[in-house]
């Protein structure tokens, strides 16, 4: 796995006002140099926000099958019919698929990989479901912060069951996998205050009176590149290749819908209307990745559309 060359530092790359300039003076173009047509994707979080606007675009450029990986069906179905209404030519009957996938749930996971084995290709993965509730929450399952467990834990447990369904599918495809997750710069943000701590896990979930739900959100997609990272050591770009990509700051997304209904969240709410994208300028970025870029964002994350440090 060969490293690029960078346009920035790492320092830069945490500074957010460097952020901010980057998202007040860069507009992602519409992908439309890719022909998807006979592929395959499975998109995570996709009945709504980036999810959805993702899935629309991969469409767009010819996709032949799309699953949506969603915790509810119900909603997961009304996004299918969003996402066929006024197509011309329509799409074909089976194009978009609903399955259940709930992160809470390790048996879910597990569940949906298994049935992902019935795949004959697997083109695509984009792994974005996530999310970022106004008060901490522990998982009823697991016990875990929820952050954590979403946002990182299962979401890195689906990337790694998923190999073996890439793998199985690779002969019957020319090219390798795209195995994308949605990141963020905010990983660079993180206050990270746990290397001491032995287990990690265990520091993570414990009583903080200082507990910040944006923190910890920062702190899950910076494990979340270090599961990159370390994933692409260990599966060849031949295979799969394995990226993380940024929607930069997107103002009408589900992620943060909790945080929205509180006061300050309203009051920023309104101030990143003027600032951050839309859902679906901020996909952009997450389609780019995962249709346009080659071997050399194996283990990288792109941020505008390019690997930083």
């Amino acid at each position: 796995m060969t490293t690029p060359s960078f346009g920035t530092t790492p320092e830069k790359q945490a500074g957010v006002l460097y952020f901010f300039r980057q998202q007040l003076g860069y507009s992602p173009e519409v992908v439309a140099d890719v022909n998807l047509e006979g592929k395959t994707a499975i998109v995570t979080g996709s009945n709504s926000g980036v999810g959805l606007e993702t899935s629309r675009q991969l469409l767009d450029l010819g996709l032949s099958k799309l699953i949506l990986a969603v915790r509810n069906v119900d909603k997961g179905t009304a996004a299918a019919a969003d996402l066929a209404k006024g197509r011309t030519p329509p799409l074909k009957e089976g194009t978009v698929e609903v399955w259940k996938l709930d992160l809470d749930f390790y048996d879910s996971v597990v569940a949906f990989c298994a049935r992902a084995k019935s795949l004959r290709r697997l083109d695509i993965a984009v792994l974005n479901a996530g999310l970022c509730p106004a008060k901490r929450v522990f998982n009823e399952q697991t016990k875990h912060d929820e952050i954590i467990q979403v946002n990182y834990l299962s979401t890195a447990l689906l990337g790694f069951l998923l190999l073996p369904v890439i793998k199985a599918t690779r002969p019957n495809q020319p090219e390798p996998t795209r195995l994308t997750f949605t990141s963020s710069e905010v990983a660079a943000w993180s206050k990270f205050k746990y290397d001491d701590a032995m287990p990690i896990l265990k520091a993570l979930d414990a009583p903080a009176k200082d507990y910040d739900t944006l923190s910890q959100m920062m702190t899950s997609k910076l494990f979340g590149q270090f599961f990159i990272t370390e994933l692409a050591k260990r599966v060849p770009s031949s295979v799969a290749i394995i990226n993380g990509a940024s929607p930069g700051s997107v103002h009408d997304s589900q992620f943060n819908r909790e945080i929205d209904q509180t006061f300050s969240g309203a009051m920023v709410k309104r101030v990143m209307r003027h600032v951050a994208n839309t859902s679906a300028v901020g996909a952009r970025m997450i389609t780019d990745a995962a249709v346009r870029h080659g071997a050399e964002t194996h283990g990288q994350f792109l941020s505008f559309q390019k690997p930083v440090p």
